[in-house]
């Protein structure tokens, strides 16, 4: 049985499912694998926009899958850790602006992965937390370094050491969570609105935008100073960023 699917959308947008509703889409190998091997494809590659998402309305993700996780010793453990490390890192290195679409729970290795994407929406009723602590465990696909670069040490130290869950409109506030909305429906017309202004930007300029505040984020200032100055530079009189300036000096829509 396959637990990913997919389904292209337009603006050159790739939307991946994750439809293990019964286990509230829980992560285990072969749903990792599965992801992983989507994350790869043609389809994604070419993609502008790749959104992420649950099936079943009451999770996207509600963490990986305890009842595998009771068997794993220490090297079956580090293989799963990989595993998830492999497809996570993946995911936040594609050229397309990934993402999550939040409906539910976001637990564990399903808040993990949403860390992972470049844009969190979420509905109001949406629950994110780490609870590995509550089972003698810690996160073990990136929660504890991810979480602390996007809203600081000591908030996602507070979560990760409670174990506690927290809202979608407490993450809006500390800037993690894009939007919150009332429902799935209006979380997907925003995002279909999002995508659209995504899509009319130059699409160069948005890779390198996002690559950049990434590779920064493992710098000291400086360096990243030096690497955005680089960056900037080197967009100069490419085909791109010609139609660009011309379209606004000109007064008209660029033809990316």
């Amino acid at each position: 049985m396959e637990f990913i699917k997919t389904q292209n959308l337009e603006n050159k947008t790739v939307k991946i499912i994750i439809d293990k509703e019964k286990s509230l889409n829980a992560l285990n190998k072969q749903v990792l694998e599965e992801l992983n091997e989507t994350i790869k494809s043609e389809a994604v590659k070419k993609a502008r926009v790749v959104i992420i998402t649950g099936a079943g309305g009451k999770a996207f993700v509600a963490g990986a899958d305890i009842a595998q996780m009771k068997e794993f010793s220490s090297i079956s453990a580090t293989k799963f850790s990989n595993l998830g490390h492999s497809v996570f890192s993946g995911l936040e290195a594609l050229k397309a602006v990934t993402i999550s679409h939040i409906d539910g729970f976001a637990l564990g290795g399903g808040f993990e992965l949403a860390l992972s994407t470049d844009i969190i929406l979420a509905t109001e009723n949406s629950k994110f937390g780490l609870p590995e602590v509550s089972l003698g465990l810690i996160p073990g696909f990136g929660g504890t370094q991810r979480l602390s670069r996007s809203v600081g040490t000591h908030f996602a130290k507070a979560l990760t050491l409670t174990g506690e869950m927290v809202t979608a409109d407490e993450l809006y506030i500390k800037g993690l969570v894009y939007k919150t909305f009332e429902n799935l429906e209006s979380l997907e017309e925003f995002s279909l609105k999002l995508i659209s202004k995504i899509a009319s930007k130059g699409p160069h300029a948005v890779h390198v935008a996002k690559q950049t505040i990434q590779k920064g984020q493992n710098m000291g200032l400086s360096e990243a100073l030096e690497l955005e100055k680089q960056e900037f530079s080197l967009l100069f009189g490419t085909k791109e960023s010609n139609e660009g300036i011309s379209a606004f000096l000109e007064k008209r829509k660029p033809n990316f």
